[in-house]
């Protein structure tokens, strides 16, 4: 597992032992990231599952401001500190060894906004469309969001009224749907 573009570009990465952390696998990481470069471009991100760190120090490799990256996982955590010292990329990161809800809490009360949201949990938790939800409410997404959820095959979220899967990427026996919010409640925070 490597950094595959921007700055950091061939920087190994490592991952913890076992297989409590997923991560996402290079070629899938290049294709997302081929969809998106355009988006990490000065964005501030947020992982929600950061597992090894790859998708958020991809982002910032590739010209994304600075990223918060979460996990509770001591191994992962553990496993980000050293992605992050490897690639050099430290100095533009912030890693929160904590529940997703809770960082999700912390970030708002700090009056945190997101542009590129990554939501990569492990495949057993199923309410990736709960999780787009709490982000919204607890205002941490900027005007111009995106969300890319990381999920199994045919799990996509299930979203409310005020977002919209527009894209779906197959890849194997994992999927990823690119989250926006609906045009009309952009018009209607317009008005």
């Amino acid at each position: 597992m490597r950094i595959i573009s921007g700055t950091a570009r061939g920087r190994s990465l490592v991952a913890p032992a076992g297989e409590k952390t997923r991560p996402t696998l290079d070629f899938v990481r290049e294709s997302l990231f081929n969809i998106i470069r355009w988006d990490v471009q000065d964005a501030r991100v947020l992982d929600l599952f950061a597992g090894t760190g790859a998708l958020s120090l991809e982002a910032v490799s590739r010209g994304a401001r600075e990223a918060v990256l979460i996990d509770m996982d001591r191994d992962a955590c553990a496993a980000i500190r050293k992605n992050m010292e490897s690639t050099k990329l430290g100095d533009r990161c912030r890693l929160l060894q904590r529940d997703y809800q809770q960082a999700m809490d912390m970030l708002a009360r700090e009056g945190q906004k997101f542009d590129v949201v990554f939501i990569d949990p492990p495949y057993r938790m199923e309410n990736t469309g709960d999780m787009c939800a709490a982000l919204y409410d607890k205002g941490l997404l900027s005007d111009a969001f995106m969300i890319v959820v990381e999920h199994k095959r045919g799990l996509a979220p299930l979203l409310d009224e005020r977002f919209e899967a527009y894209d779906l990427r197959k890849y194997r026996d994992t999927e990823i749907t690119f989250v926006r919010g609906r045009a009309e409640n952009e018009e209607a925070n317009d008005a």
